[in-house]
């Protein structure tokens, strides 16, 4: 088989490396790639967001499969655009990836099918939503309605910041269009665990559990990224919150979809947040996680290409997904400065040091060749070093005695990735 994948980051070069393991596959394409990706896959000049010459590109190399890793080419329609060509694409269509797409649209179906998540109200109208915060009671959370790279989400601890937030969001339009609608809903509180699951359409089958940590700094504090680590399993995610989710949240949540003639095929994430009242849906995303997919995937015992044939074939119901008995735990490294300003171009050294190892792996989420062929910094997210372990204690052990096999210019990453598991 001939596999394309769609993407660049962490979680694309994740996919590209799972993807390489299976005997399936003969070649392996990445548009547009990055420099990590390149040692299994060929890397093709084609952005996520140019559909047709990327449908052509399928077309012309016979492209067997093709796996969409982003969030904004399946919310633009990238998987329409691929059928219409009669081209197998692994991924939800336009009208399913709104449940990622629009906040409002997915908080308006848990309502309606009565899946648990937090109270709220969406608002097109600032005005309006100045007012109804004038009687709400904090903390508070707003959300702008679209894609804002994970970082369209503020919690607002006062009135005052609330009305910062409404101007921030739909006034200086800071998230861009995603702000032109907004969700305000109540403030949860609980531990907070992400569930990805494989989707046919009708059957869905759920991955191993993890944890993100969205903000920059130690503690918890310091502005909100795409993700500076994670680990997994959550010791939080016991087999009664999973009875509960499956009977309440995952199944429910595929058959509405299908219900309201948007079946959904590929990646559901779920974003849980385990709350005193029990697990409530917090978001859904309509892909593999960045980076859950780096702590995900390595544990995983299937092969990849087999169950993302099975979603698209319908045929699910007939894999034993299985994940290993072990533990992962991925520490970001990122540039300094990130998310605000960094600089880029640092060469990266000690990446040769990961070279056919099996306990511990370098995923390149922002790296490319420079002109003399050295692989250097080219973002805010960098890398993630991702280690097992027996358990998620010798797995974080693990991870940050890898990180320092590698060295970069402004090298920066978070020393806490996965201290949640002490607690546990």
């Amino acid at each position: 088989m001939k596999v394309l994948i769609i993407g660049s980051g962490g979680r694309e070069h994740a996919l590209a490396w799972k993807a390489a393991k299976s005997p399936l596959v003969e070649k392996l394409y990445c548009a547009p790639g990055n420099a990590g990706i390149a040692e299994y896959a060929q890397c093709v000049n084609i952005g996520a967001m140019e559909f047709d010459k990327l449908a052509a590109f399928a077309r012309e190399e016979g492209i067997d499969l093709t796996i969409v890793g982003m969030d904004d080419p399946l919310v633009g329609g990238v998987v329409d655009v691929f059928e219409a060509q009669g081209l197998r694409v692994f991924g939800p269509r336009k009208n399913a990836a709104i449940l990622e797409g629009s906040k409002a649209f997915s908080k308006d179906l848990m309502k309606k099918y009565h899946i648990p998540t937090a109270a709220y109200e969406n608002f097109t109208d600032p005005e309006k939503a100045m007012e109804y915060l004038k009687t709400a009671k904090f903390p508070i959370v707003l959300k702008a309605d679209g894609l804002a790279l994970g970082k369209g989400v503020l919690i607002c601890q006062n009135l005052e910041d609330a009305l910062e937030g409404v101007k921030e969001i739909m006034l200086d339009k800071k998230f861009g269009s995603a702000g032109n609608e907004m969700v305000i809903e109540e403030f949860m509180t609980g531990r907070e665990v992400s569930v990805l699951s494989f989707v046919d359409g009708k059957t869905i089958k759920t991955m191993t559990s993890a944890q993100d940590h969205k903000r920059a700094g130690d503690g918890d504090t310091g502005l909100n990224t795409g993700g500076m680590g994670t680990f997994s399993p959550s010791p939080f995610y016991t087999k009664e919150v999973d009875e509960f989710c499956q009977k309440y949240i995952y199944q429910p949540t595929v058959d509405a979809m299908a219900a309201e003639g948007r079946p959904f095929k590929g990646i559901i994430f779920f974003g849980l947040m385990l709350t005193p009242e029990g697990p409530k849906v917090l978001e859904y995303n309509a892909r593999f996680g960045d980076p859950e997919a780096q702590v995900v995937l390595p544990r995983m015992e299937n092969d990849l290409i087999e169950v993302c044939q099975a979603c698209v074939d319908g045929t699910l119901d007939q894999i034993d997904l299985k994940f290993a008995d072990n533990a992962a735990v991925c520490v970001v490294l990122a540039s300094d400065g990130y998310p605000v300003s960094y600089e880029k171009g640092y060469p990266i050294s000690g990446l040769e040091k990961f070279k056919d190892r099996e306990d511990c792996f370098v995923f390149h989420a922002g790296t490319k060749f420079d002109q003399e062929g050295r692989i250097v910094t080219n973002g805010g997210r960098v890398l993630g070093v991702t280690a097992l372990g027996a358990d998620l204690k010798e797995a974080r052990a693990n991870a940050y005695k890898a990180q320092e096999l590698v060295q970069f210019g402004n090298k920066y990453y978070r020393h806490d990735i996965g201290k949640a598991i002490d607690e546990a």
